[in-house]
């Protein structure tokens, strides 16, 4: 409950509880004014003895009936004592019927909800003889008028019951409502946090598991190219040793020198793709252009890159998931497929990303192991695995003859803030 909520409740609990002194505090000015309503002078002390012991009922109920009570025995005695002080008040006195009308507000509170409508008609009794001129009636019209008046009363209290009670519904309902609300988007404030923090951890997790993949494909980088190539020169170093002929030692010395060069350059590349540099300074799209064209460039391959749907700036993780995969891909390309033509094609879709990497090169069978199909070192599987830590997923198609098609899909993730 609001602070202003809690103040108008404080004052409500206030009031009830110390209206019927003020509905009294009304009447007396008048009583006093209009003295000759109450001729006699034991009725005026009768008077004042009962407005002493209606003050004295108030300060007991406020002491001993707590601020929202339960409908009890104790407010029920409290209700009933009141309502016969007012009765006696209002005839010794019809002014004294403003006292008498203090039921009308907290009937509801004091009595069971099986009694409180009865007790709302017994206080518009002493209200009617009030309005009728004065209790006792002396003539049949005084009896007539009064019963009038008691009717009507109880018919104007019904319709503002009626009216109060659906109001009541209606605030219930809403209150109800809001509640319902508040408890909602406090589960989808929690949810949206569990997921943040989901999603930090995932990535976290890619990260980690990026480097142990990045260990493993440098390890099959060096096996299939340093290594090989550092064999083949120690080869051509030992049948050097072993050849008397200038001119034949000279060409395995040039064999050995281009299998140097050769391994320096994929000593190079390894170093160059450890990390994704390419996105350092450009967004995916500007890396996977700059990547095709240089591939193109040093395969002699045609190849082209083409962007559909609007290009996002991607979470990095994401990039740099894509990258990986489209390098990998083009290496299988330039390493097996004996292509003439590539196409790499970035595609930007409501809550997803697709990169396809397509070949008219010779193809291959996906159902035969990885070791007939001469794909070594990071291949198919380790490109499947990049798509699939970020909650991706990586197919290949392909038949012998009818070139390569690899698709990643992955989550369209936005940059971090």
């Amino acid at each position: 409950m609001t602070a202003a909520g809690a103040e108008m409740e404080r004052r409500r609990a206030l009031y009830l509880r110390w209206h019927p002194c003020g509905l009294l505090a009304i009447a007396l000015p008048l009583v006093l004014v209009a003295g000759e309503l109450t001729p006699g002078t034991g009725e005026r002390v009768a008077a004042a003895g009962l407005v002493v012991a209606a003050v004295v009922l108030q300060v007991w109920r406020a002491r001993a009936i707590a601020a929202h009570p339960e409908p009890s025995a104790a407010t029920v005695g409290y209700f009933a004592a009141r309502w016969a002080l007012g009765f006696a008040l209002t005839w010794l006195n019809p002014f004294f019927a403003f006292y008498a009308a203090a039921g009308y507000f907290d009937a509801a509170e004091l009595l069971p909800r099986r009694w409180w409508r009865l007790g709302m008609v017994a206080c518009s009794v002493p209200v009617a003889g009030s309005q009728a001129g004065g209790m006792p009636f002396g003539s049949a019209a005084t009896w007539l008028a009064f019963a009038g008046l008691l009717v009507a009363n109880n018919a104007m209290l019904t319709i503002i019951v009626h009216f109060a009670e659906h109001e009541e519904k209606r605030s219930r309902v809403q209150a109800a409502t809001i509640a319902e609300l508040e408890r909602t988007n406090a589960a989808l404030q929690q949810a949206l946090a569990e997921n943040a923090a989901l999603h930090a951890q995932l990535l976290v997790q890619a990260r980690e598991a990026g480097i142990a993949d990045e260990r493993r494909r440098l390890a099959a980088e060096i096996h299939d190219t340093i290594a090989q190539g550092l064999t083949g020169i120690i080869a051509q170093l030992r049948a050097v040793a072993e050849l008397p002929d200038p001119a034949s030692a000279h060409e395995h010395l040039d064999r050995a020198a281009r299998l140097a060069r050769h391994s320096l350059g994929e000593a190079r590349r390894s170093v160059r793709d450890l990390a994704p540099v390419g996105l350092a300074h450009d967004g995916l799209p500007q890396a996977l252009r700059k990547t095709v064209a240089e591939w193109g460039e040093r395969t002699g391959v045609r190849a082209e890159f083409v962007v559909t749907g609007a290009a996002q700036r991607l979470h990095g993780e994401v990039s740099a998931t894509l990258l990986r995969i489209a390098q990998e891909a083009l290496a299988n390309a330039a390493k097996h497929a004996d292509a003439s033509r590539l196409g790499v094609t970035l595609s930007f879709m409501d809550g997803e990303v697709t990169l396809d990497v397509r070949d008219d090169g010779r193809g291959f069978d996906p159902s035969e192991p990885a070791e007939r199909t001469a794909t070594t070192g990071f291949g198919l599987d380790g490109m499947r695995a990049r798509a699939e830590r970020i909650a991706g997923a990586l197919t290949v198609e392909s038949e012998p003859g009818g070139g390569t098609a690899v698709s990643a899909r992955v989550p369209l993730v936005g940059h971090e803030r």
